[in-house]
């Protein structure tokens, strides 16, 4: 596989965790003008959703205080739901992603009629969403269990765009990738979650707490700045969790499954995604 050229974002091989990172954030510059835009409304729809419990709680910007102790168990609640949500964004968002990561390791490039265009399988994204949403809430009201969750559900998307495996097998797939090589891609998966949040927390706080400081909000309107502020920085971040659930999950496959020894005897020009299927 060439290491240069439209797949190097994926050069056909394992890579270390440094090059998994910096594979993602190489698929989400590529593909910025597709995934952002739907991230954005789709960071700023998380927003409004989880907008009634927060106002029921009597929370104020940020919007992740909570009032007084009789509000664990609502903020507590709220949490779980914000957890689902953000499960089922990268989910979505993980459609274009793979496609486009799929592309990439065949060296081919990807446009957003790519993107959006025919055998995206969305039905089945959209179907499979719900089920992702649920797992991740029960998981975040157990309290440690988000980690196992998360952990396990990064290649639901990619397996059915990518592996084109049936709906009903995309969760048994990813959970099945993610405990490979000692939970490897599960580890990953947590690790690129917690740099995220790391980056979220401090642009949102401080892009707040700038805003505030410059009074350029006024009293009215803070709590609706804090909302558009998490929303644009929570919608980078979903992207580029997405792009790593992508990468992440091709470069398992060539870890595990000898995905690259199959593209090898293929020649370049007759290599295309439709080979990255399971049994293709």
């Amino acid at each position: 596989m060439p290491d240069t050229g439209p797949s190097v974002v994926l050069p056909g091989r394992p890579l270390t965790t440094g090059e998994l990172l910096d594979s993602a954030v190489l698929l989400l510059r590529g593909q910025a003008p597709v995934l952002l835009p739907v991230a954005a409304v789709l960071a700023a729809a998380e927003q409004l959703v989880l907008l009634p419990l927060r106002s029921a709680m009597g929370a104020t910007a940020p919007l992740w205080w909570v009032s007084d102790a009789d509000d664990l168990d609502t903020f507590w609640f709220l949490l779980a739901l914000g957890a689902a949500t953000e499960a089922m964004i990268i989910m979505l968002l993980g459609n274009p992603a793979a496609r486009a990561a799929a592309r990439a390791l065949v060296g081919l490039r990807s446009t957003a009629a790519d993107a959006w265009g025919p055998g995206g399988r969305w039905g089945a994204s959209v179907l499979l969403c719900p089920a992702v949403g649920a797992v991740m809430l029960l998981a975040a009201l157990l309290g440690p269990a988000w980690f196992a969750g998360f952990a396990l559900l990064g290649a639901v998307a990619p397996a059915l765009v990518v592996d084109r495996v049936a709906p009903v097998r995309a969760i048994n797939r990813s959970a099945a990738l993610a405990v490979r090589v000692g939970g490897r891609a599960a580890a990953l998966r947590v690790l690129g979650y917690l740099v995220w949040w790391i980056i979220r927390v401090g642009l949102g706080w401080g892009t707040f707490t700038g805003v505030t400081a410059l009074g350029l909000t006024t009293e009215g309107w803070t709590g609706a700045v804090a909302m558009l502020i998490w929303a644009a920085v929570n919608a980078v971040a979903y992207a580029a969790l997405a792009c790593l659930d992508a990468v992440l999950h091709l470069e398992t496959r060539i870890r595990t499954e000898g995905l690259d020894i199959r593209l090898s005897r293929v020649p370049g020009a007759a290599r295309t995604p439709e080979l990255l299927a399971v049994g293709g």
